[in-house]
């Protein structure tokens, strides 16, 4: 099974006592056996906890086959390790003229679950009960987990060579020259842990490209153009929740607005 190796890092779930297992009854939907055929699941034969199928609609309207693990969730002490924060990321990329541009291919299928834990993954299908032995989506902790991977992978590199965010990486340098050897070495620790990227998604040796939802190039940073078509082309807001968003989205661009 690819992936990292257990010894670097596994996604432990563990649960409250208070907690008792729930086992949710089966919805008729279609899992993706796909999975099944890269050896990420593994029939689940007396289960716990047993959850069901979700799709989930993506940006280019497909859909995403999820599991529902909101029981599950609720069981799981929160993991505090901290995601990078977006403005301190993207202020470490100015004074570089050469990025690159990388995505994690299927990110949580390459770290594996703790052997103790793969059976509280449990889902229902129409065809039994398979548990995963990667760790999935929709899991609590999960985006903790995947980060303090990346941190421990790169971490003599961060902040110098490259930044992380989850399963975006950024490769910086000052020079052509300098930048081809940054890589070098990135591709080197990529290979040697047997990380995936996704080539559809990475881009290498640009002056300029979107991050986070900002530009950033030698000059500095600038706000998404599309972030701010957004703002602007907004209908009025009828809910809290939608007022919400929609201060969100404007101190998101905070420190653009004059």
């Amino acid at each position: 099974m690819p992936g990292l190796d257990n010894e670097i890092v596994e996604h432990k779930i563990p649960l409250e006592p208070s907690y008792p297992p729930i086992k949710q009854k089966l919805r008729r939907m279609s899992p993706d056996t796909s999975l099944k055929s890269k050896k990420f699941l593994t029939v689940a034969k007396y289960p716990q906890w047993v959850a069901n199928i979700v799709l989930v609609p993506k940006k280019n309207g497909k859909v995403r086959i999820c599991v529902d693990y909101r029981e599950l969730n609720r069981a799981i002490p929160k993991d505090d390790f901290p995601l990078p924060h977006i403005n301190v990321l993207v202020d470490n990329t100015t004074k570089h003229s050469c990025f690159s541009f990388m995505d994690g291919f299927s990110r949580y299928y390459q770290i594996r679950m703790a052997p103790e834990d793969m059976e509280k993954t449990t889902f229902i299908t129409q065809w039994g009960t398979f548990y995963y032995r990667v760790m999935p989506f929709g899991l609590k902790n999960a985006r903790a987990t995947y980060q303090r991977a990346m941190v421990a992978l790169f971490l003599n590199m961060m902040h110098k060579e490259v930044e992380l965010y989850m399963d975006d990486m950024i490769a910086k340098s000052k020079t052509d020259k300098e930048h081809i050897r940054n890589l070098r070495k990135l591709f080197e620790r990529i290979r040697k842990y047997r990380l995936h990227l996704n080539l559809a998604k990475c881009t290498f040796g640009v002056r300029s490209w979107k991050l986070l939802g900002f530009i950033v190039n030698k000059k500095g940073i600038e706000v998404d153009p599309d972030k701010v078509k957004a703002i602007q082309e907004t209908t009025p807001h009828k809910t809290e929740k939608e007022i919400r968003g929609f201060l969100g989205r404007l101190n998101y661009i905070a420190r653009f607005i004059s």
